[in-house]
């Protein structure tokens, strides 16, 4: 296993592939400007913001994926708004929890019957304290 989040568990062995790509998280500080008449604005540190990571995720029937069903399952974690742990090798990512704050879902290939073979998506998450 090489990480999950809530219970989507990142993983690839012989029978399936369900792993992410272009992993990127950014941190930012909270801070104020303050108006000082003919000066420049003082800067006040206020504290850390929220950290936010995306990342992708590739859905193929080669791999042993339904691509639908993976993105629905997706959907319905975003839907519910729940806060989830996400780990990676085994370690927590970040202080706490994280939310689903967006999911684009490029499908890639369909098959005649109206089947995704292969999709992508791609996922915001929050940081949820």
């Amino acid at each position: 296993m090489i990480g999950s989040l809530g219970e989507m568990v990142f993983v690839a062995n012989a029978e399936t592939i369900r792993t992410f790509d272009d992993f990127k998280r950014s941190i930012a500080g909270r801070w104020a400007k303050h108006d000082i008449l003919s000066k420049k604005p003082k800067s006040q540190r206020i504290g850390p913001g929220l950290d936010t990571i995306s990342f992708t995720m590739r859905f193929d029937v080669r791999y042993g994926i339904n691509p639908r069903k993976e993105m629905d399952r997706l959907v319905g974690l975003e839907r519910d708004g729940k806060a989830m742990a996400l780990t990676i090798g085994g370690k927590g990512v970040g202080v706490g929890l994280w939310i689903i704050t967006s999911i684009e879902q490029p499908w890639e290939i369909i098959d005649n019957q109206g089947n995704v073979l292969k999709a992508s998506v791609n996922i915001s998450l929050e940081e949820y304290v």
